[in-house]
Formats: C-alpha cells, sequence, structure tokens
C-alpha cells in the first residue's frame, strides 16, 4: 500500500473491519481512561446526571448517550448508582424509570451488557439529557502537516511501516484552521524542541512508556496536528441535542501552548509505542480543546463552559478529602474505607494525571453555571 493522510491511515486502523476498537477486547486492557481508574467518576457524573434531570424538570425520557463508550463502562455504573434504592432521587417518577442509556461504538455489542443499556453506531437524534465522550475526541482520526518550501503538505504516512512523507499541499479548509488556530506551530530558535512527547494517556498495565515510544515523531518540531474533523465530529454530536448538556472530558491544549512536534503516538498493552497505524495499537493526539469547543458553540448558539477534570469533580463533591484521624479511633473500618475512597479520587483529580483533563461543557437549553455549582 501506498503512503497516505494520517487521517486516513487512523480510521482504517482504529475503526476499519480489524481496526484497533473495532476487533479486540476494548481499551481497558491497554490504557485506563477516568472511567476505569476510580468508581468515583462514575459517581460524580451520576451527580451532574441528577442535577441536569433537575434542571430539565424531570424529563421521560432522560436520555444519556456516551460516545465512545468503550464496552459500556460508564453507562453500566450510572444504570446501577440510577437502581441503587440508597440514591436520593427528588422526581415524582423516579428517575431509574425514566432513564434512556445509550452507547455509541462500532465494535459488536458486549455479550454481557445489559439489555438496559442500548447501541448503535451513531448518536440519536432529539436527545434531552447528558451526552458524553471520553476521551472519544482524542481518537477521532485528523490530518498532519508539515512547513516545506512550497507551503505546508499534509504528511503521508505508509500504513504497514509508519514511514512518513510530505504529500500534497492543505485544503484551504484546513489552511486556515491552521493559521487560525495553530497560528505559530514552529518553535523560536531559542526555545528547545522536546525529544519525546508527553505521556498523554495513564498506562492498564506494565512499566510505562517504552524507550523508543516517540521515534516516529521526535526531532519534528515543525509539524502540526490539524484538527478540524474534531471540530467537525464535536459540532455533530451537540447538533444531536434538544436540551441538554454535551460533555466532552479529554487530555488537550489551547492556542498559544500548543504542543511543539505535537503529541501523536501509540498505546498497546499499557506500554506506549510508535504510532505504526497498522491495527495493532490505539493511535491518539491531543485535542485542540478551544478551537473544538468554539465549533461546539456555534452549533449550539450559547456560550461552553471549560474546567479542568479536577475543578469539575470538586464542584461535583468528588475533593478526594482524607477522612480525620479520629474517625480511625470510633470506626477503625470507616476509616479504611473513607481513606481509599479519597485515595481513589486522589488520581482523578491529579493535576499532573488525569485531574489535568479539560472538562468541555457544551449546553443547549440549559445554564450550566447551577450544575457545577459546589
Amino acid at each position: 500500500m501506498n503512503a497516505i493522510r494520517w487521517r486516513d491511515a487512523m480510521d482504517a486502523a482504529l475503526y476499519g473491519p480489524h481496526g484497533f476498537f473495532v476487533s479486540g477486547s476494548g481499551p481497558a486492557d491497554h490504557f485506563r481512561t477516568s472511567v476505569h481508574a476510580s468508581p468515583a467518576f462514575a459517581a460524580a457524573v451520576f451527580r451532574l446526571v441528577s442535577r441536569l434531570d433537575a434542571a430539565l424538570g424531570f424529563p421521560t425520557p432522560f436520555d444519556v448517550v456516551d460516545v465512545g463508550a468503550g464496552r459500556g463502562e460508564l453507562l453500566r455504573a450510572l444504570a446501577a448508582l440510577a437502581h441503587d434504592p440508597a440514591t436520593p432521587d427528588a422526581a415524582a417518577t423516579p428517575l431509574a424509570r425514566r432513564l434512556r442509556l445509550t452507547a455509541v461504538e462500532l465494535a459488536p455489542r458486549p455479550a454481557d451488557l445489559p439489555p438496559v443499556i442500548a447501541w448503535a453506531t451513531e448518536p440519536p437524534t432529539g436527545i434531552t439529557g447528558l451526552l458524553t465522550a471520553t476521551e472519544w475526541l482524542d481518537n477521532v482520526p485528523l490530518d498532519v502537516a508539515v512547513p516545506t518550501d512550497t507551503g505546508w503538505r499534509y504528511h503521508l504516512v505508509h500504513p504497514g511501516t509508519g514511514e512518513e512523507t510530505p504529500g500534497p499541499p492543505l485544503t484551504p479548509e484546513d489552511l486556515t484552521w491552521l493559521t487560525t488556530w495553530h497560528p505559530t506551530p514552529t518553535p523560536p530558535p531559542s526555545a528547545p524542541t522536546p525529544t519525546t512527547a508527553p505521556v498523554i494517556k495513564r498506562f492498564a498495565s506494565g512499566p510505562g512508556p517504552s524507550a523508543d515510544a516517540n521515534l516516529l515523531i521526535t526531532g519534528l518540531g515543525e509539524r502540526v496536528e490539524v484538527g478540524r474533523a474534531r471540530d467537525l465530529a464535536w459540532s455533530g454530536v451537540v447538533g444531536r441535542l434538544r436540551r441538554g448538556v454535551a460533555l466532552a472530558v479529554d487530555y488537550g491544549h489551547l492556542r498559544g501552548r500548543r504542543p511543539v512536534g505535537g503529541t501523536l503516538t501509540g498505546y498497546r498493552n499499557g506500554r506506549q509505542v510508535p504510532p505504526v497505524p497498522d491495527g495493532s495499537c490505539d493511535i491518539t493526539a491531543h485535542v485542540a480543546i478551544d478551537s473544538v469547543a468554539a465549533a461546539g458553540a456555534r452549533v449550539a448558539g450559547c456560550a461552553y463552559t471549560l474546567l479542568s477534570q479536577r475543578e469539575a469533580l470538586r464542584a461535583l463533591g468528588a475533593d478526594g478529602g482524607r477522612p480525620t484521624l479520629s474517625l480511625a479511633g470510633t470506626d477503625p473500618a470507616g476509616y479504611v474505607r473513607a481513606l481509599a475512597a479519597a485515595s481513589a479520587v486522589a488520581e482523578l483529580t491529579d493535576p499532573a494525571g488525569l485531574g489535568g483533563h479539560h472538562w468541555l461543557l457544551q449546553p443547549v437549553g440549559v445554564a450550566v453555571d447551577a450544575l457545577m455549582a459546589r
């Protein structure tokens, strides 16, 4: 096969008939998202669901649509919380009876998925409720561009080897995106070029990144990841909302602080590996979160809210505070449980790790401020 654009190579490697996310065992075997890291994440999302349900007037049905659902882990947890007799519910008709759960994923439906969760390859239209996308946008295929003597060109890649070569000029649309959202893609002369891209996913197991994890992106300080495809993907799912909130949780960057040389990399079996688009590994790159947010706001016709995960989880009651030592004397078992829960939340709110992820909330017909008030 000849070299092709990175966007096409990623699409085939991740979502083709034998793609990484379609034919494999699922993301959890290769890396951990916040959903996998701790049940505290699902509990916080459920608090958001409960607040949004009340803000919308307890609609029937109340939708929760999870885009890029993996094997349905988040929706399973939300269903369990909704049906837990200990869960407070102020509605005349309990949320558990009104909740409509839909997982959006290209992989086959898991055999053990509860019947209450629908499985679809595209989000439904007319959603009233919450649409979530947890670490989905970083896997939306995108192009890579490099500067040449004749202007910006697409960087082509050979799917079997990962070898790269400059290709045709950028389309006017992608060139406009680059000049708007990545206006200073080259580092200043005095700035050192990083030798490796940052680690951007938590490992499922194993010792961490392999020594050669970033060989294919080392030293290419002028390459740029063109995020227009992700703008289109996000605005597309926001357009499926009738009333409610679209929530994207992902690692990303903002204009003026884009990583030099890009962030494209791979993951396999808990290790960071070179991003060879042959279907054997996850291929991911940071999200230009401000560009994505602006695209969603244009469709929704109202402003978005952008928080760090640390800020968002604290607003939803997950602050990671340690229990008082006095509890150890009166209730030793309770102290141990509370300490374990605090440790789990601490991982989710660590600003150097998962806590640094962005929470992008795009409302449609509802105010976000009250939903995220502590």
